[in-house]
């Protein structure tokens, strides 16, 4: 009884992983964290567990990944509508059941591996205790958010998951949400809902006045470094990530290189 109650004891005090990820996510905006795009998918499959599997090696704070609906309502972790692209199989992810879902095998460049679609299921006990997740909502049903939901909560893992919606009106109350806002007056918008701990938002109207009043609504920013920023890390290293945090108030960035990111933060003092 006495060791049983120690090892309890050990579990308890010990934090997991993912504890000072959570911490810095919710009390220290002055913490830049790093999501990694589809996970790890320069080396991996993209959304597949061993690309996941790899960014929580590395230490990155935030896996994306993309969210579907097999034909008989299993959620799986999958970016396009079809399977065409990113595995063997051909056709709608909506059309197909989970059964033939599960017969596929995911491609990097073109090859086929030996890699499956992950379900939702699969990946929340991959990374409980170890990483938070952004599940980018490309299911499109309710019955898709109540079972994600239902999944998340079942695994009490509501503080290790975002909810990404296009769209603010979409955000459904109680969940972790992060919403994408798309101009001065969605932002607007948002900070008078008090609802979120964290906006998704665009370069385009991006100023560092209004992203402070963001922080001071206790909210974090979270931009992309796809495309722009990413393209100039490809020609010179640092040189995307210098150019991006200019945006002062930018505290999470998406990119589809999170190890050298996350190097590149902890080399100015931004990280942990």
């Amino acid at each position: 009884m006495y060791k049983y109650f120690l090892v309890s004891l050990l579990v308890f005090i010990h934090p997991s992983p993912v504890d000072p990820i959570i911490d810095d996510f919710y009390h220290h905006p002055e913490k830049v964290l790093v999501a990694a795009h589809r996970a790890d998918h320069n080396n991996y499959p993209e959304n597949s567990l061993p690309a996941i599997k790899r960014a929580i090696a590395a230490g990155i704070d935030i896996v994306e990944l993309d969210i579907r609906e097999t034909k008989d309502g299993k959620i799986v972790i999958m970016h396009d509508q079809r399977v065409d692209r990113t595995t063997n199989g051909k056709g709608l992810v909506s059309e197909m059941t989970y059964a033939e879902i599960a017969l596929l095998r995911l491609k990097k460049e073109g090859h086929i591996t030996a890699e499956h679609i992950p379900t939702l299921e699969e990946v929340l006990k991959l990374t409980k205790g170890l990483i938070m997740i952004d599940l980018d909502f490309k299911a499109e049903t309710s019955s898709a958010l109540k079972e994600t939901y239902r999944l998340v909560k079942a695994n009490q893992m509501e503080k290790q998951v975002l909810f990404f919606v296009y769209d603010y009106k979409d955000a459904v109350a109680g969940l972790p949400v992060m919403p994408r806002v798309h101009n001065v007056e969605e932002v607007r918008t948002v900070l008078d809902m008090k609802s979120f701990s964290i906006m998704h938002i665009d370069e385009s109207f991006y100023s560092d006045s209004l992203m402070s009043e963001v922080h001071k609504a206790g909210m974090r920013v979270w931009a992309n470094a796809l495309g722009k920023y990413d393209d100039m890390e490809e020609v010179q290293a640092g040189s995307g990530f210098e150019e991006m945090l200019k945006m002062k108030q930018v505290n999470v960035i998406q990119t589809n290189y999170p190890e050298q990111l996350l190097s590149y933060l902890k080399k100015k003092g931004y990280h942990r």
